[in-house]
């Protein structure tokens, strides 16, 4: 007797310029084939025992015309049993192809990962659009440029004295919206998606950071797509970054649970079972986004130092004690103090790192402020204030790394 076909019951993309990801559930697993072919470049994706149905044909529809990666996927029967599925690429990429079990609401699911032959730089990234910021502005002068003053008589001109550049500290805060595509994160009872509501903080404190003359913000995922803990950690340390700031909403059991918390990371254990069962909930994020663990994260090129150094979490706490003080005045407090617990995601061995549960999105008073924007633009002004009263009293050091003023 024949066996049955499989049936796929989703389709997904995720582009963004990290990499891009592919996921094909099903309910059963998935033999698959994957190999790379050249000139031009394309990836093939050959499937057994699989049916094609209007499911799986509306995957090219999914390629959108900014994906990094992806020009178009074409499908077909290749030969009886195999469904082949070709991706048109833009470049040579580095795939990355394996299978995930069922979890949380989703069944069996096939990921392809796309990844460029050379991560991309964040650092350098975020210099040529603080260059172009500068630019763009009157005179080329950038951001900290005062007002011009009144006209002057032209003067006879006199030949400029050689002098050094003005030299700024720029400050860099690393932004950390929670989640993101395959791993939704908590969902409330209206139906709001942490996810979204974590990225659309993140972006307006971005912007909040980034009308201060010396402090520009960074967004760790600036778009729906899955990112791992660890690749989270290594971006923000590779665009070396003075904080890191990580922002999620709340879920619980119960909806009466309410308020805003600040965590730090903790090497001795958590200071409550609340605070553990949430670094519990959230460090399950890789499992549910999908991490390929038989091949090391192709973006950690530098091993985490040795995490029993506390003058990292000393300063994290000091931090996330202005960042709650200031949450106070815009929302009740889950817990009056810093809690501590063994977040994944805080564990840079050499960046102050804090995590932020603006709400509890489980809440439904709560999850409509969540989605209120002018509350969102509240919770990120609080959190920028922190952060500015935290750099009050702790000014950053002096390091190798400068930018200098037009």
């Amino acid at each position: 007797m024949a066996q049955a076909a499989t049936q796929i019951t989703s389709v997904r993309m995720w582009p963004a310029q990290d990499y891009t990801r592919v996921t094909l559930e099903t309910r059963e697993p998935v033999r698959y084939k994957l190999l790379s072919l050249k000139d031009p470049e394309r990836l093939v994706l050959d499937l057994e025992e699989v049916d094609i149905t209007a499911t799986l044909t509306s995957l090219p529809e999914k390629v959108g015309a900014d994906d990094p990666y992806v020009k178009g996927v074409r499908i077909g029967r290749f030969k009886p049993g195999v469904v082949r599925l070709v991706f048109d690429l833009k470049s040579e990429v580095k795939p990355q192809a394996f299978t995930l079990a069922p979890i949380g609401d989703y069944g069996y699911r096939l990921v392809l990962d796309l990844y460029p032959l050379e991560p991309p730089d964040p650092l350098l990234a975020f210099l040529d659009r603080l260059q172009g910021q500068r630019e763009e502005s009157p005179g080329g002068a950038g951001p900290e440029q005062t007002a011009p003053g009144p006209a002057r008589q032209p003067a006879p001109k006199a030949r400029p004295t050689p002098k050094k550049p003005e030299v700024a500290r720029l400050i860099i805060v690393a932004v950390d919206a929670g989640h993101g595509g395959e791993d939704p994160g908590a969902r409330g009872r209206g139906g709001t998606y942490e996810k979204n509501v974590t990225l659309a903080i993140a972006k307006k404190l971005k912007a909040r950071a980034d009308q201060e003359p010396n402090m520009r913000a960074v967004l760790i995922r600036d778009g729906d797509y899955f990112m791992p803990l660890q690749m989270r950690i290594a971006k923000a340390r590779r665009i070396r970054a003075d904080l890191f700031v990580s922002i999620h909403a709340d879920a619980f059991i119960k909806p009466n649970a309410r308020g805003s918390s600040v965590f730090a990371l903790s090497e001795r254990g958590a200071t409550s079972t609340a605070a553990q069962w949430l670094a519990k909930r959230e460090n399950e994020a890789d499992l549910i986004g999908g991490v390929n663990l038989d091949v090391p994260d192709p973006y950690l090129k530098q091993t985490l130092l040795d995490l029993s150094q506390t003058a990292t979490i000393n300063d994290s706490l000091k931090l996330a004690r202005a960042v709650l003080s200031e949450l106070g005045s815009i929302n009740a407090l889950h817990k009056p103090q810093v809690e501590q617990a063994g977040f994944a995601v805080l564990k840079s061995p050499d960046i102050p790192s804090i995590l932020v549960e603006t709400a509890f999105i489980s809440n439904p008073e709560e999850e409509r402020k969540l989605r209120s924007g002018p509350h969102q633009e509240k919770v990120s002004e609080a959190i920028f204030v922190g952060i500015k009263r935290y750099f009050a009293n702790n000014p950053p050091l002096a390091r190798e790394r400068l930018v200098q003023n037009p």
